[in-house]
């Protein structure tokens, strides 16, 4: 939707985000570049990892906890081997098991790839990452991981879809005295799946250990960073360090991003609600009379099956009305009202 001077006020912006920053940083460097307080974005990615973070501004920030939902695709290489301590490669590395030389020397690309369709793929239990942004009692476990406390989390079910084995090379890293595997491999999988936690458990299986060395994410349902269709839209940029002083009066080096768009070249790439709105759920026109009834948060007698977008207006001139969920009474009920913009 645009503003009076034509520019988009709502849209959803797809960043590839570079490693050493925060998900929090991309919607900091998005909010100062947009010039918008309301940004937010769907599923943190942790500061080592690069690859699709879907931000949302404007009223699409309301489209974000449904695109949050949505299946995910990962590129990533699991190190077995050495665990570590975060469970990638920003953690120290714990001691070496007894006996995983000879270990690490006898699994296989079949081998590996095998314990994988056995154990690690369809539907799982998973216990999260102790350094994950899960809460516990009111506070994000890597804040209580990072404090000393141990954390205790409980296992969660999850579906993994596809888990392929891309690549397997064997790696002795003399620095250290140790042999390791790196398994490159590409991971489709459900909501609030780990996959440091799926790098630990394999570790485990194996009595190896295992971590994550680098992680990528490229799909959140239907936006997909190697569509074609979508690459002019992605926004890139580069971490650089910033240094200020904080409370205590100490100074603090760390990243933050720098864009490498202007904010008229954000809005130009951005997808707007109606179009965001296609590529995350099913979507149903409304007459003026269903629109107004949904406007003042009506029911409808229509049959929908999950999260729908109700689209209002004529063809070529359409916008987001409501996200339409089931009512417990029969029909559908507004989830979501989005209010007509200028």
């Amino acid at each position: 939707m645009e503003s009076g001077t034509g520019e988009p006020t709502s849209g959803i912006i797809l960043v590839d985000k570079p490693s050493g920053v925060t998900s929090h940083d991309v919607v900091a460097a998005v909010r100062s570049g947009l010039s918008m307080r309301r940004v937010g974005h769907a599923g943190t990615l942790d500061p080592m990892a690069t690859g699709l973070l879907v931000v949302g501004f404007g009223q699409a920030t309301r489209l974000l906890t449904v695109i949050v939902g949505h299946d995910k695709t990962y590129k990533a290489t699991i190190r077995l081997g050495l665990g570590t301590t975060t469970d990638d490669a920003d953690g120290d590395l714990l001691p070496v098991r007894p006996g995983a030389a000879q270990r690490v020397d006898e699994l296989t690309a079949q081998g590996l790839q095998d314990l994988i369709d056995g154990c690690f793929t369809g539907w799982i239990e998973q216990v999260p990452d102790a350094f994950s942004a899960i809460k516990v009692n009111g506070r994000r476990a890597y804040d209580l991981a990072r404090a000393g406390q141990k954390v205790k989390l409980e296992p969660r079910r999850i579906r993994i879809a596809s888990f392929r084995l891309l690549d397997f090379r064997r790696v002795d890293l003399p620095d250290l005295g140790v042999k390791v595997v790196d398994a490159d491999v590409e991971v489709t999988c459900s909501s609030g799946t780990y996959i440091r936690a799926l790098a630990r458990d394999l570790g485990e299986h194996l009595d190896l250990g295992g971590h994550l060395t680098a992680l990528r994410r490229i799909r959140v349902g239907s936006f997909d960073l190697e569509n074609s269709d979508l690459a002019s839209r992605v926004l890139g940029g580069h971490a650089v360090p910033h240094t200020y002083r904080n409370r205590q009066g100490q100074t603090v080096v760390r990243s933050r991003m720098v864009l490498d768009r202007d904010r008229q070249a954000m809005l130009d790439g951005s997808l707007s609600l109606v179009q965001a709105a296609r590529m995350t759920m099913p979507v149903l026109n409304l007459d003026a009379e269903q629109a107004a009834r949904v406007a003042n948060g009506g029911f409808l007698d229509l049959s929908v099956t999950g999260p729908t977008a109700a689209l209002a207006g004529p063809e070529g001139r359409q916008r987001l009305a409501a996200i339409l969920v089931p009512s417990p009474r029969g029909g559908a009920k507004p989830d979501v009202v989005f209010r007509p913009e200028a």
